[in-house]
């Protein structure tokens, strides 16, 4: 029978499970693939205390240079050492497979122009998990995607569940999150939204052809939320959500990362604690949903097998889904730029609590075309007499326009503190 020898470079979480995964699970993988799979070596900064039934070594040269090894797992996080390994395994002739969300989001192109002969594996590159990926590219590869909404960090997620559903102030919740082990000790990436616009960029790529950077979109982060706010949307039938949007506007592409006000019904404002949800809209298909574990040991684990199971059946498919020397799946397909998307906006304000305040902060936004759809007014958690809350939500406007009058709105001397504004998606 045929060996096809497995180097894991990261002997973490994941690869650890993927490790025992192929050991434990050897004899259905067998059936299902032909071949005998064999994690052969497996590399990271400390071998100690690892405890796998494998070989270790620090030194990477021992995967990438020994020519029995057939398919290269990268695991270790960071971006340009992981990409400098895929670029060196690919020259090698070893195919690669990678979890690694934040090299893809600045070198998914360039990779999809090296591998020619050897494949690229990315599955669990985007919600552990669920397999949003081979949907795009395979399940789905007949349809125009007119959207893609997703819950896209399981972090974050927990986090405004724990505030939605218990009342919980940010920093508490986020407390809660280090304890369960949903959150990292420094869980920036998480909570700013930048792992989630990771993700974002990837499915783009897939799913419309653009090679985006992440400093072309918006990226917003859920720091600011307060349970105001939460109120506000309980108030008016939404949940708050931190999504990932792909949004297809005629030939220009919106590409966004920020929370959302959304209905309370809806299949994304119903997924709760660290699960992710992705919801796909094709032209012919219609809406298709997909929910699951974004991360964890077994699961990211299991994609990563799905990848390379893929290779063993030898699949030739193209990395991104598509024949490489076409600019965009998509004719003519640009990214929108940021200040023109429109949407909804929910604003909230802390201001003086005095006569002409509400008519100033409205003529204000009148001023910027501007239309409010609700408004309530409330006193702050810390009943201090001198200020009030004012909750607003608007009409459609474009970004311009409120980032504008918001600019406007912090300068007078009324507002106590930075408006807050969220964006609502009446999905």
């Amino acid at each position: 029978m045929k060996i096809i020898n497995i180097a894991i470079i990261g002997v973490g979480v994941v690869g650890k499970s993927v490790i025992e995964i192929l050991q434990q699970n050897q004899d259905i993988i067998t059936a299902r693939t032909g071949v005998k799979i064999v994690p052969k070596i497996g590399i990271a900064k400390n071998i100690t205390n690892k405890h796998v039934n494998i070989p270790l070594s620090t030194n990477i040269n021992d995967a990438l240079d020994d020519s029995e090894i057939d398919i290269i797992v990268e695991l270790m996080g960071g971006i340009e050492l992981p990409y400098q390994i895929a670029i060196k395994a690919l020259e090698n002739k070893k195919s690669f497979v990678t979890a690694n969300k934040a090299m893809l989001a600045y070198h998914r192109h360039e990779l999809e122009t090296k591998a020619k002969e050897s494949y690229v594996g990315f599955e669990a590159s985007v919600c552990g998990g669920i397999p949003i990926i081979k949907a795009l590219r395979d399940g789905l590869c007949a349809n125009h995607i007119l959207s893609i909404r997703g819950i896209m960090n399981g972090t974050s997620n927990y986090i405004l569940t724990q505030m939605n559903n218990n009342a919980t102030n940010f920093k508490d919740a986020l407390e809660q999150a280090q304890k369960l082990g949903y959150a990292e000790a420094d869980p920036t990436l998480d909570i700013n939204g930048s792992d989630s616009a990771h993700k974002l960029l990837i499915l783009a790529s897939i799913a419309y052809g653009i090679n985006a950077k992440i400093d072309d979109i918006i990226v917003e982060g859920i720091e600011d939320l307060s349970l105001d706010d939460i109120w506000f949307a309980t108030e008016n039938e939404y949940n708050i959500k931190l999504l990932g949007i792909a949004k297809k506007q005629e030939n220009q592409l919106e590409l966004r990362v920020h929370l959302c006000m959304i209905p309370r019904d809806s299949m994304l404002a119903k997924t709760d604690g660290s699960m992710n949800a992705i919801s796909v809209v094709g032209d012919k298909v219609g809406e298709s949903v997909y929910y699951g574990a974004g991360a964890g040991g077994n699961e990211t684990a299991s994609s990563v097998i799905s990848d390379i199971i893929e290779i063993v059946r030898s699949k030739t498919s193209p990395m991104l889904g598509f024949v490489s020397g076409f600019n965009s799946l998509e004719q003519n397909m640009t990214l929108m730029p940021k200040d023109k998307i429109s949407s909804c906006y929910y604003l909230r304000l802390k201001v003086l609590d005095k006569p002409g305040v509400l008519s100033h902060v409205t003529n204000i936004l009148a001023n910027h075309n501007i239309s409010i759809q609700s408004f309530i007014q409330r006193q702050p958690k810390e009943l201090n007499d001198k200020y009030a809350l004012l909750l607003f939500s608007t009409h459609i406007c474009s970004e311009v326009q409120i980032k504008e009058a918001i600019k406007e709105l912090e300068s007078i001397n009324e507002v106590e503190q930075k408006p807050f504004m969220i964006r609502i998606e009446n999905i």
